[in-house]
């Protein structure tokens, strides 16, 4: 929320009139000398007066009770909430969370500008601060088929609006080096109109780390080490820690949680589904499980608060301080962090867990609605569409191997085996199943055939149109006819989950919202996508494999080193499409 600065504020400040509120008897965390001081905190016209000895209209003591900045989060896509934005405020205002920083690529991969202007428009009368990074890579590559592509010249009139903060991560590290001219103008494009660009290089390293951040991109989140984080730091990047629903890379970025790495470190989520909100937390749970792992309380505050603010420019967010929005966490203890209170804008929002504000969401024209709620274009399948036609007599298959709590793939060459005929390679005993990319925006009938393996899926089938980041329909399964019946259920639904067994649904969650979101309460969300889950475990999906958020990823050409999308399997690597038999 932008503020002014009032005579007000200046006389709260200098005592000259009582505050609108104020917080007695604090222990606050202060972001700049990274130490606890206590004090009261006057609150005046949304904005913080002054730290000290007040009086205020109206007081609340705060004695034994710790207060920092509100959380913010550096990187995120409300769409892998599953849930519209005004129920992911819900979910992310009792835990401390007063602005988010997103990237909405995932409703642009399905709508392009009108998923943008979507998002924007949906999220403008929120409690919470949404800020946007307008996507980079629509597709994410030239191996990927979306439903939309957005250039060089439809970002330019997205800067206008003074919550779009700059270009989201930057996917295409390849097209990057080699110096592709369309991209070279989106980045030009972003600098000329005093824009940051985000990063999502992973494993980047040498020279190559050097050619992408000569492109003026200054920050990245895909480190799963502390070795590539610190190199990525050395060449000047601010380092975003991830911890997700899918992708946790916390515990091996550790090591940056000390000088002078800590000045450069954010916290993110990027993907998080509704359970992980409402059970673990958002920011704060990042913070919870980095002081549990030894990391200083006041150091992870600050990464979760005042430098997220830092490097996005957001001058009145991530400090509790005189001239400061009254974006306020209230707390218990610093080891333990449970949110007791959260204030915006000097405005009580949340209380003990509980969300009390109601954000009324403005009407859509009709061509946004007719994009947003119409999404899927593609007649539905049979079996006989799913196998191999070209009918290939190589002796070996090429499987993509997922790793468990991250997005990173492996490639594995084996023998083909087959399933009583009903998906070829599938050996179910070496943990390999099928897996399907159905092209879903433009009717093109283009479906790409792989082997996934590390899933731990034994029968049936599981279907998301949840597949980043072109969101296609992404299937696997241990037969055609479950793979086929799951894939349908979710055309039927123009969007959203399922699970087949035996040619039947078993269960789906419609996201009838590009395909990507759920216009149900996130209390209903999370219990029918719990209850999949739950099946899913006993079809074999172990604990450490989210089934949804992880097969999602499974079709991102742009993160090593195998991926399956509509064009078959890409080395990515290599920045090319290979055979799954061979």
């Amino acid at each position: 929320m932008k503020h002014t600065i009032t005579k007000n504020i200046i006389d709260t400040a200098n005592g000259r009139q009582k505050a609108d509120l104020v917080l007695k008897n604090a222990n606050i965390v202060n972001v700049f000398t990274e130490s606890i001081e206590t004090g009261d905190i006057a609150i005046t016209d949304g904005m913080i007066a002054g730290i000290g000895n007040y009086e205020g209209i109206t007081e609340k003591d705060m004695t034994g009770k710790y207060v920092c900045p509100g959380f913010i989060d550096g990187h995120i896509h409300l769409e892998s909430s599953m849930v519209a934005p005004t129920e992911f405020e819900k979910a992310v205002l009792p835990h401390g969370t007063t602005a988010v920083i997103t990237d909405p690529h995932e409703i642009a991969n399905v709508a392009g500008s009108l998923g943008v202007d979507f998002m924007l428009k949906y999220t403008e009368n929120m409690t919470m601060d949404v800020f946007f990074m307008f996507p980079s890579c629509v597709p994410s590559t030239d191996l990927d088929e979306a439903g939309a592509c957005l250039n060089a010249a439809d970002i330019t009139p997205f800067y206008d609006d003074p919550r779009v903060l700059g270009l989201a991560e930057m996917m295409n590290s390849f097209g990057v080096n080699q110096a592709d001219p369309e991209i070279l103008d989106k980045i030009n494009i972003t600098l000329d109109k005093n824009r940051i660009v985000d990063g999502h290089a992973p494993l980047l390293s040498s020279k190559e780390l050097n050619g992408y951040v000569s492109a003026a991109i200054r920050s990245d989140h895909e480190c799963s080490n502390a070795e590539e984080a610190m190199e990525k730091f050395a060449r000047g990047q601010w380092i975003m820690v991830r911890e997700g629903t899918a992708a946790k890379n916390l515990e091996g970025l550790l090591p940056l949680f000390r000088a002078p790495y800590t000045q450069r470190l954010m916290l993110v989520t990027d993907d998080k589904h509704p359970c992980d909100l409402l059970r673990d937390g958002h920011i704060d749970a990042i913070v919870r499980k980095a002081v549990q792992n030894g990391v200083d309380p006041i150091a992870a505050i600050k990464a979760g608060t005042f430098n997220a603010a830092n490097y996005f420019g957001l001058k009145n967010n991530g400090a509790v301080a005189p001239g400061y929005s009254a974006d306020i966490a209230v707390f218990d203890n610093l080891s333990d962090l449970n949110i007791l209170e959260v204030y915006k804008d000097g405005k009580l929002a949340a209380q003990n867990g509980r969300c009390l504000v109601e954000t009324s969401v403005p009407e859509m024209g009709q061509e946004i609605t007719d994009r947003i709620y119409h999404s899927f274009h593609i007649a539905p399948v049979t079996p006989e569409q799913l196998q191999f036609s070209d009918k290939p007599s190589g002796s070996k298959i090429r499987v993509i191997d997922l790793n468990a709590h991250e997005l990173l793939t492996s490639e594995r060459i084996t023998d083909k085996t087959c399933f009583d005929g009903c998906a070829e390679g599938v050996n179910t005993a070496e943990d390999i199943v099928k897996i399907i990319a159905l092209e879903r925006h433009k009717n093109t009938g283009h479906i790409g055939k792989g082997f996934l393996g590390r899933y731990g899926l034994k029968q049936g089938a599981v279907a998301t149109s949840v597949g980043h980041d072109s969101h296609n329909l992404v299937v696997a399964g241990t037969n055609d006819a479950d793979i086929a019946c799951a894939a349908n259920r979710v055309i039927a639904n123009e969007g959203g989950l399922a699970i087949a067994l035996n040619g039947k649904v078993v269960a789906d969650l419609p996201l009838p919202i590009a395909g990507l979101m759920s216009t149900l309460p996130l209390e209903e969300v999370d219990e029918r996508l719990e209850a999949m889950k739950a099946i899913l475990r006993d079809w074999g999906i172990p604990e450490q494999i989210d089934p949804f958020m992880t097969l999602s990823f499974v079709s991102l050409p742009v993160i090593p080193s195998l991926r399956l999308n509509t064009y078959g399997v890409i080395d990515v690597n290599n920045h090319k499409v290979v055979d799954a038999i061979f």
